[in-house]
């Protein structure tokens, strides 16, 4: 047979080839898509940076030119056979008629496999200039109301340049978003579990998205709802009411104390605080206390713990222990004056000086090149992850490399120079425009706002403070909808939108009228961080019992009720020192420092129970770090470790001073109970108590023997009170 070479590459000839009336493949649009389906082309196989067995494709075939280079020219065209299609080592090795380390990935009888082969027929076309392009996809239903262990068949469509559209269903790829919601098929279909709630499916076709939402009502009677104290708990209320889930009862007192306290200020209230706070008979004496802990120096201590974790405050080195105790106190001061949330985050990013001048500039000690700080500035402040987008297309967003690199644009000028004390910085802004270069180009990038268009800068203007500019500005489409769902999180123990910094179109908010008003409140009160933690902690939602009613057990998004959360390891220590009145000894601070205070990530290695229970290390922006799961290293901690045995049975500790107490032990159990679960003893705990004080007791002789027994008795008391699920856990 007479070869002929056909745009560089080897094709039939004439005689041979597809009929005049058939229309060309193009590659980009009709085979890329089949090595997506099949996985081909997935980071964990021919798709990750150095290829697999010899074989390399784009990730996810981003770049299909360069695919195109790779199959039908590498190692001299070895795996495409134009004179026999079917022989090619590119349709064999998918077919597994040959060994395949990634297995069968098409059947020789599908209509993709059928394309492939009419594909090397036709001689291999990549496609010309003027053929169509895809523009966008749409799915339909967009939306559906479902009932429970409902499903629907989705339909996907591809819109190209000149008008024309696709059914591409088959080729789609689908992806719940919550996994515990509902199933996926490959063509299309989904198929809902027994959660009701809201669940969506990301969609995905040659570099496009598009979202398919489900509304999963339970359909129980709602009845009478609680009343309702803002708007917060007006658009919880009515989404309740439409899937049908009602909600908890309002909390009781005791509860609502200690779940502010924990969640405010980072600590247990006081016995004294319960007993004034259930005695008050004011009917907004929840409001007073909101403010008065918003107003306390705990508030600060315990936000300024969260955001010096978030903004890595690390102390790597001994010298770094000053410039991690100035920027923490820094943090501190900030949230206690109640700075402007744009004003902080601009003070952050647009870092300049010493830090004795300027705390802040800590931050870029441990963000040290452009590209690593618009990636923490992109993920903390702007709830987006750009890190994938460095090297290729964001996979389930709309970013593409030119928009990592114009958004790192905005630090290319950031300089460094040594400060005055050693391994201290001065960091300042240099002077000339900043650029970046794409790595895939070679082409500058200028700084550009992320969606936006290019900023024009003036010589001597630091691009970081157009960004915040950019970031603070009321129609932002991140900022402040990125602040309002992490506190959502932090006193609802789940973001609007899961996780709180991965917001994208792909991963909808469960209550976007709700994301809304928050984001829409928070720039209308002036970024008040103190009047956002007010608003939030004043509805009803929050106050909502955590005992569920039967119908809304298994809610877990839909926040009819609050849903509880371990104490985190800073909170949890502070309260476990509280209850058996122990001293905390860290290294340099004054004894009795609690937990939340301190700077930075240096006391995890020095106290292992922080470290056991998850306090972060402070080496990434991503919430991620703190871990709330529990571990059985963390029930072996609490049950025989050393250092809470010898806070139990330390002389003149919280057993030690009720053992030579002369009140009734009903006061004195009862007092513990005030303490660690704000509320009092039931009789059947109180007798449960008094029967242990009176056996450890027993058959003792001398004042010396029943103290001592005693003395062990209030320690086991205490020891078991510590360990139960109502102390460990926020409710």
């Amino acid at each position: 047979m007479k070869l002929i070479h056909l745009a560089g590459l080897l094709s039939m000839s004439a005689g041979a080839s597809a009929a005049p009336q058939e229309q060309l493949l193009n590659f980009a649009n009709d085979i890329v898509p089949i090595l997506t389906k099949g996985s081909c082309n997935s980071g964990g196989c021919h798709g990750k940076a150095s290829g697999q067995n010899g074989f390399k494709l784009s990730l996810l075939g981003f770049e299909p030119q360069e695919d195109f280079e790779h199959i039908v020219k590498e190692a001299r065209g070895r795996r495409i056979s134009p004179s026999a299609p079917q022989q090619s080592l590119f349709l064999t090795k998918a077919t597994a008629q040959v060994p395949h380390g990634g297995g069968k990935k098409l059947d020789p009888n599908s209509e993709e496999y059928q394309d492939i082969v009419r594909w090397i027929r036709q001689g291999m076309p990549y496609g010309k200039a003027t053929d169509p392009k895809m523009e966008r996809i749409s799915v339909s239903p967009p939306a559906k109301v479902l009932p429970l262990k409902g499903g629907v068949q989705l339909k996907v469509t591809a819109h190209y340049s000149d008008g024309s559209t696709r059914d591409v269903t088959r080729r789609a790829l689908y992806e719940p978003n919550e996994k515990s919601m509902a199933q996926t098929s490959e063509s299309g279909g989904v198929e809902l579990f027994d959660l009701p709630g809201d669940v969506a499916v990301m969609v995905r076709y040659q570099g496009k998205v598009a979202t398919f939402r489900a509304t999963v009502p339970l359909g129980a009677p709602v009845g009478v709802q609680p009343p309702v104290s803002n708007e917060i708990d007006r658009i919880v209320f009515a989404k309740l009411r439409t899937i049908g889930i009602p909600s908890s009862a309002v909390c009781d007192d005791g509860t609502f104390l200690r779940r502010a306290t924990l969640d405010i200020a980072g600590r247990l209230p006081s016995a004294a605080e319960m007993k004034e706070f259930l005695a008050d008979k004011d009917s907004g004496k929840r409001g007073k206390l909101i403010d008065r802990l918003v107003d306390s120096e705990g508030y600060a201590e315990y936000f300024a713990n969260k955001w010096a974790s978030l903004l890595r405050n690390q102390r790597t080195q001994p010298t770094f222990a000053r410039g991690s105790y100035l920027f923490w106190n820094w943090i501190r001061d900030s949230l206690s004056q109640n700075k402007p949330y744009d004003q902080f985050v601009t003070e952050v990013v647009a870092a300049s000086g010493s830090l004795d001048q300027h705390p802040p500039v800590a931050w870029y000690r441990q963000v040290r090149d452009a590209k690593t700080q618009m990636e923490d500035v992109a993920q903390l402040f702007l709830g987006t992850r750009m890190q994938c987008a460095q090297c290729h297309h964001h996979p389930f967003e709309k970013w593409s490399q030119q928009d990592y690199y114009g958004l790192a644009a905005f630090f290319a000028n950031v300089a460094r120079k040594p400060g005055a004390i050693r391994d201290e910085e001065m960091i300042f802004s240099k002077r000339g425009s900043a650029q970046m270069v794409n790595i895939r180009t070679k082409q500058p990038v200028v700084p550009t706002s992320l969606g936006g268009s290019e900023v024009k800068l003036a010589p001597e203007q630091d691009p970081r403070l157009e960004l915040a500019q950019w970031m603070r500005s009321g129609n932002n489409p991140f900022f402040a909808h990125t602040l309002v769902n992490r506190y959502w999180k932090h006193f609802f123990n789940r973001g609007l939108i899961e996780p709180e910094d991965d917001m994208r179109e792909t991963n909808p908010a469960v209550n976007p009228e709700l994301l809304e008003h928050l984001a829409q409140f928070f720039v209308k009160s002036g970024y008040d961080l103190k009047a956002l933690v007010r608003y939030i902690a004043r509805s009803t939602t929050y106050q909502l019992s955590a005992q569920p009613n039967g119908p809304n057990e298994k809610d877990r998004q839909n926040f009819s009720r609050y849903y509880p959360k371990r104490l985190n390891a800073e909170v949890l220590y502070d309260s476990i020192q509280n209850l058996l009145e122990g001293r905390s000894q860290f290294a340099g601070q004054e004894a009795g420092t609690r937990a939340v205070a301190l700077p930075d990530n240096s006391y995890n290695q020095t106290t292992y129970f922080l470290s056991v229970f998850g306090r972060p290390d402070s080496s990434s922006a991503c919430e991620c770090e703190r871990t709330q799961e529990a571990s059985l290293a963390q029930s072996l901690h609490l049950l025989n470790a050393a250092d809470i045995q010898t806070q139990l049975s330390r002389n003149d500790g919280r057993a030690d001073r009720l053992a030579r107490d002369g009140r009734p032990d009903d006061d004195k159990i009862t007092d513990l109970y005030h303490i660690a679960l704000s509320r009092e003893p039931n009789p059947q705990e109180l007798t449960l108590a008094q029967k242990h004080l009176l056996s450890k007791s027993s058959g003792k002789v001398g004042a010396a023997e029943v103290l001592a027994a005693r003395r062990e008795a209030f320690e086991d008391i205490l020891w078991a009170l510590l360990n139960t699920k109502e102390f460990l856990f926020n409710h």
